[in-house]
Formats: structure tokens, sequence, C-alpha cells
């Protein structure tokens, strides 16, 4: 007999909007918020991006700030909330990825100003209350409800520019929460449901993401994928693989989605063992009898970085991030030990083949 069913399912407040040409309905979601002069937000290069949703707000915009960076450093925090302030914002629309929800959220978490999330990338950080920082080579994170977007305007069209490269990556890290959903100590029903449809969409629409970027069908798809998988991050706990990631990109600033993508297939063949219902989803959603080899694999089809050698990160590194990891290790279906995060991160510092 099935074991009896006992969880705990916490629904976040947001709206949604979805569609191609949703960008449109940026002032009115807005206004709806009660917001008069709104903080644009970007990475440098997603200015134009920036600039063009700028246009679509018209008088509600404050300014345009493109200084958004990877990993939230503290000081690019403390820059955000000073121009927040000079010019007078009461909130902030953030158009990018999560580097540049990431600094939305710090000024959040400092001011508490609302936030309306543009993502034009597949992080899913629009969907979740988790914020980052990264002082002196350690990042921070916690959960805080004042960060969660009050909305989110999914337009596919504004992903289009999205290199193909990113796509792949971006998608990858992604699917990742989908992964340490299912085996989270919180999952629930709805959230395992959300998991392995999220996982599904990305894995059939990123081939047609990278062989034809401007497919907007398939763009939607991915778009679609990933709101499935944030919402599954900002619903459960995270586990060892984000815990990697954290470590590689805030001691040795590797890039985020990269990061993800390399670490995935190692961190879900590590957990394997302990997590079957979780492998039995994924093997569903990717066609495969086993998720951890057709990640490798769909990622080497994707033309994205398979070891974190090719991220720059050094072999005389590992000790730093086992350090990191077992000292205040995330919750995880497996112990997690230094001997066992030691093997995975010199798997994947040269790319050899997952095996579980």
């Amino acid at each position: 007999m099935a074991e009896a069913l006992n969880f705990t399912y916490q629904a976040l407040p947001m709206r949604v909007v979805f569609g191609a040409g949703s960008v449109a309905s940026l002032p009115d979601e807005v206004s709806r918020l009660g917001l008069r002069r709104v903080l644009v937000l970007s990475t440098p290069e997603q200015e134009d991006t920036a600039s063009r949703v700028a246009a679509a707000l018209g008088d509600h915009v404050a300014g345009v700030h493109a200084k958004a960076r990877m990993h939230v450093p503290v000081e690019v925090a403390a820059e955000a909330r000073q121009v927040a302030t000079d010019l007078g914002a009461d909130g902030c629309v953030a158009v990018g990825g999560g580097s540049t929800i990431g600094l939305g959220k710090a000024i959040a978490l400092e001011y508490g100003l609302p936030i309306v999330a543009v993502p034009t990338t597949y992080a899913g950080s629009e969907m979740t209350p988790v914020w980052g920082l990264t002082e002196g080579g350690q990042k921070r994170t916690g959960r805080d409800s004042r960060v969660l977007p009050h909305a989110v305007v999914y337009d596919p069209e504004l992903t289009v520019s999205l290199p193909t490269g990113l796509s792949a990556t971006s998608g990858i890290n992604a699917i990742a929460h989908a992964v340490e959903a299912l085996y989270a100590p919180d999952a629930s029903p709805i959230i395992s449901l959300m998991a392995e449809e999220g996982a599904r969409a990305l894995a059939s629409a990123l081939p047609s993401v990278v062989a034809a970027p401007e497919d907007i069908e398939a763009r939607g798809e991915a778009l679609y994928g990933s709101w499935l998988c944030g919402s599954c991050l900002g619903a459960t706990t995270m586990s060892l693989h984000h815990k990697l990631c954290h470590a590689l990109g805030g001691s040795f600033d590797l890039p985020h989605a990269e990061t993800h993508t390399v670490v995935l297939p190692y961190a879900l063949a590590y957990n394997a063992p302990a997590a079957l219902p979780a492998v039995a989803a994924l093997n569903r959603a990717l066609g495969s009898g086993d998720p951890a080899r057709a990640l490798f694999e769909l990622t080497g089809r994707l033309g994205a970085p398979r070891s974190l050698r090719a991220l720059g990160f050094p072999a005389d590194g590992i000790e730093r991030v086992v350090e990191q990891v077992t000292a205040t290790p995330y919750a995880n279906p497996r112990a997690v030990t230094p001997d066992g995060v030691r093997e995975l991160l010199r798997s994947a510092l040269d790319g050899t083949p997952p095996v579980g």
C-alpha cells in the first residue's frame, strides 16, 4: 500500500501575466499596485531591453539603472538602493534574469519597494521569496516575503534576443529547481506535478530554441517551463545542488547559469539512490532511464559547457568548496559528506559522465 499523504502547501501571493506582447500590460500592472515612479533595473547587457520596457511604462518611470551584476555584490546593491532613494522611486521593474531580479530583491529587502518582474531568461528567480547577496567571496541567501515580486509579466518576445548559449544554460538552471523540488523535504503533490511538467517543457523546448532562436512558440514553451520550475524553487527547500552552486559562484565568481548547468547532472547522480520517486518523475519528464545521464547528454546537444574547468574553476579550489558545503549543508536526501562532495566536484571539474 502506498504511504499516506502528509504535506503542507503554501501558495505564494503573486499575479502572473503570460503571453506574446504582454509587456504592453506593464502600465496597468504598475497602476494596479498603486505605483507612480518605478526604477527600471537591468544588467548593462540588457539595457536596450530595459529602455524598451521603460518606453512602455511612459510617465511611470523614475529612471533606468543598468548596473545589475551576478550574485548581487553588496556594493552593487548599496548603489542601487541609493539611486532608488535619490529618484524617489516607489517600486522597481526588474528586466532580465536572476542578476537583475536579485538586485530588485536587495532593494526590497532594505526598503520594501514592490517589484514587478519582467523575465528575459529562464532563471526562475521571479517566482521566489529567496534573496542572495555576496560579500567577501561568500554568498548569503535567505527567504523574506518582502522580496517576492508582486507581479510577473512573461513575454516570450522579450526572450528572442537571449543568446542561444545563455538560453540553454538558463533553461538547465531552471530544470535544476524542479529536480531539487522533487526530493525536497517540504515537497507536496502539486509542486511535484509542476516540477515534472516544468522539466518536461524545458527539455522539450530548449533544442528548438537553440536551433531556431526566433521561434516564438518554442520560446513560449521554455518560458512556461521556467515559470513552473521557478514556482517550485519558491515553494520548497533547496538542497545540495544549489548549495554547491552558491559556493562556486560566491567564492570563485563563476557564471551563474553555466555553473548550474555543469553541476546539475552530478548533484542528481549523487542523490539519485536516495530519491527514487524523484528519479521516476524525471525519467517520465525526460523520456529516459537515467535522468542524470539524460541531462548531461542534453547539455551536450545544446552546446553548453559540461565541466567546471571550462568555466575557469581551479582544481585547487575543490577543498575550499568542500569545506563551505559541508560546514552548513542544506537539507538533502543523501548525507552530504566531505568525501562525497569531493568526488562529485572532481567529476564535474573534468566533465566525465555522471555515475550514480
